[in-house]
């Protein structure tokens, strides 16, 4: 059976986001999202879990908001999870076809996608997902999906997203600790993609930027697949501390500041005045704008050092999508525009109706994508040995990467 409700929870470094999705059944395939809820986490330090009960507190907290809203109890969500030590590596995998008349069976693409997970890891690392890029059947290559194709050698190219064990664990105790287990674990990138991304941006080659307040998580999809997942160490907490430091105020007063004047478009007026009782402060607005841009810039570096490792630098059509709460930025679009030398927009949440005017807010856009992972994604089947993995595909393909296969592993 399969369940009526999907749910997503966003762990991030500022706020603990929840969304509770159903399928409308006035709306055709179109998810409905039917509750949702938010509160501050005080527990982690750029998307990595410093203090298990302050996590669990914050995800207890949007949980029961978004079941008063849904009138639905949450027992389970699929998670995300970030942090710097999320890292992705390229990986091969062949194997010999053995059945008499040499067709390629399901069995077989399980079987060479488990041979390309077969890689040198540290103890403290494990794979959380993988994704088959391409395969290629006796040299024939860019194949999407080999089962009932004919050949001896089936080959493919994947990507291997892994994650510390020990941050693992650690984010699994906080919500053991909140009652909730996880029936799906993604990076946050993957999640904002499903959410924002339309076919044809997958199809031609979009690079995302969902810009948190502790990391930056970027994902890059070609030809409907995923190519390169990484997680930058930025986010708005680092402009936030930036103008502190920069203005000489405390950091409650730079984040307003933040908030209510921050730009990297051309501002006409010179000062900005924050109110806080009967004080008012003034800043330099011309200061305000050196100090953000200095920070967006080195942000824009790092993402471009990552299109640089797999030669993407300029070279994708689609462009730059930026989420996040940081996207709300004045001007971060064409600044992007201009730095990454790529056409750049904010994202906008699509194909999701419901209480769809509440989580417009391009900060809800992973939380809205980890919901329709839950719905697009079957559970782990077991396939034997110390671990359960399984393959999951998007279901009908209306929402999910264009055939697109991922691989959960749990220990």
């Amino acid at each position: 059976m399969k369940p009526n409700h999907f749910v997503g929870l966003d762990i991030g470094t500022a706020s603990v986001r929840c969304v509770v999705g159903t399928m409308d059944p006035n709306g055709g395939n179109k998810p409905s999202i039917i509750g949702h809820g938010s509160a501050p986490n005080l527990g982690m330090r750029k998307g990595v879990v410093v203090h298990i009960n302050d996590v669990a507190e914050a995800v207890v907290q949007a949980i029961t908001e978004a079941e008063r809203i849904s009138g639905y109890h949450i027992s389970q969500a699929t998670v995300n999870v970030n942090g710097s030590h999320v890292a992705g590596i390229n990986s091969k995998g062949v194997i010999a076809i053995s059945t008499a008349n040499r067709e390629i069976l399901p069995e077989d693409r399980y079987r060479v996608e488990e041979a390309a997970t077969v890689v040198q890891l540290p103890p403290n690392r494990e794979i959380i997902q993988f994704f088959a890029k391409n395969y290629s059947v006796d040299g024939q290559q860019n194949i999407k999906d080999p089962v009932g194709m004919h050949g001896v050698r089936l080959e493919v190219d994947a990507h291997i997203v892994t994650a510390s064990t020990p941050n693992l664990r650690n984010l699994d105790a906080a919500l053991e600790k909140a009652e909730l287990r996880p029936t799906h674990h993604t990076v946050s990138s993957l999640a904002a993609a499903e959410a924002v991304m339309t076919r044809q941006q997958k199809e031609a080659g979009t690079v995302l930027l969902d810009i948190g307040a502790g990391t930056t998580n970027l994902i890059v999809v070609e030809d409907g697949e995923v190519q390169h997942v990484a997680v930058l160490p930025i986010g708005g907490q680092h402009i936030t501390n930036d103008l502190a430091i920069g203005l000489k105020t405390d950091l409650d007063l730079a984040e307003q500041v933040k908030v209510q004047h921050a730009s990297l478009a051309k501002v006409s007026k010179t000062t900005a005045n924050i109110t806080v009782g009967k004080l008012v402060t003034s800043f330099d607005m011309d200061e305000v704008q050196m100090i953000v841009e200095a920070r967006v810039e080195e942000l824009l570096e790092y993402a471009n050092k990552e299109l640089q490792k797999i030669r993407r630098a300029r070279k994708l059509p689609g462009g730059v999508i930026i989420t996040g709460g940081t996207a709300k930025l004045p001007g971060l679009a064409e600044f992007a525009k201009e730095t990454l030398q790529l056409p750049a927009r904010v994202g906008k949440i699509q194909e999701v109706g419901g209480l769809v005017d509440t989580v417009e807010d391009s900060s809800f856009a992973t939380v809205v994508g980890l919901m329709l992972l839950d719905m697009l994604l079957l559970p782990d089947s077991p396939a034997g040995g110390g671990h359960s993995s399984g393959a999951q595909k998007a279901a009908g393909n209306a929402l999910g990467m264009a055939q697109g296969f991922l691989k959960r592993f749990k220990k």
